[in-house]
């Protein structure tokens, strides 16, 4: 059994993949580990392999996080320039933070083979002028600059089924165009709890062990290649 240690628990992904991986006997232990961790009522009931730390992405070292020596990092941490207050602070947490907490969960043993899965977003793009993509696409090369073994990445479509504080409009209006655009491409959206099965099952199967159907394929650039799963791909991991 491997270990598993995720960021962004909280989140409307990271709920459903912490679920995933308490309840999956692949995993021996699982760490959550962010700013705030899930509050023990709404843990599941499986919970004793669970270790929760609270820490201080500005003081990283203070964590110990390289401490756990955990096989597999998962990433869901993220957010939006209007939760963020600027532009400036989106970056610092949406990319320096995750970033960071990765490169401080990645043990100095050479040995020791880390795989690193990472939630981004479709459209994401390092050259791109707006500040999301590119923000996300910054991102994925970072990670991928970090020596993981295995570094994967996951750019799903909407996310439906996201239960989040104050869901917007827009968002409920964004849901019923690509709910019905979902019966015609498979790159229009995908549940959340999909989605964390299909990271989960990533994890588990690293790159080399993806079936043909999840359209996986080497994206990056030199010395910052990582393995990409698209909308589809991702359907197909959470739903065989």
């Amino acid at each position: 059994m491997s270990t598993a240690l995720i960021f962004g628990a909280t989140g409307a992904t990271g709920r459903q993949l912490l679920r995933e991986l308490l309840s999956s006997d692949d995993w021996s232990k699982v760490g959550e580990y962010g700013r705030r961790v899930t509050p023990e009522a709404d843990l599941p009931q499986n919970r004793g392999k669970l270790e929760q730390k609270t820490i201080d992405f500005e003081n990283l070292e203070a964590a110990g996080l390289k401490d756990g020596r955990w096989d597999v990092v998962f990433v869901t941490l993220g957010t939006t320039r209007a939760q963020a207050g600027s532009a400036e602070m989106f970056e610092k947490i949406d990319r320096e933070y995750v970033v960071n907490a990765c490169k401080a969960a990645k043990t100095n043993d050479p040995a020791h083979q880390q795989r690193v899965v990472y939630l981004s977003s479709s459209g994401a793009n390092p050259s791109s002028p707006f500040l999301y993509p590119r923000s996300k696409g910054l991102t994925e090369l970072a990670i991928a600059n970090l020596g993981y073994s295995d570094p994967i990445v996951f750019r799903p479509a909407f996310l439906k089924g996201a239960q989040r504080a104050g869901t917007r409009l827009v968002e409920t209006m964004i849901g019923y165009v690509t709910g019905a655009a979902s019966h015609f491409t498979s790159n229009a959206e995908i549940h959340v709890g999909v989605l964390a099965k299909a990271m989960m099952k990533a994890g588990i199967l690293g790159s080399s062990g993806l079936p043909p159907a999840a359209g996986a394929t080497k994206a990056g650039q030199e010395a910052a290649w990582f393995t990409l799963i698209g909308n589809k791909g991702a359907l197909v991991l959470g739903q065989e």
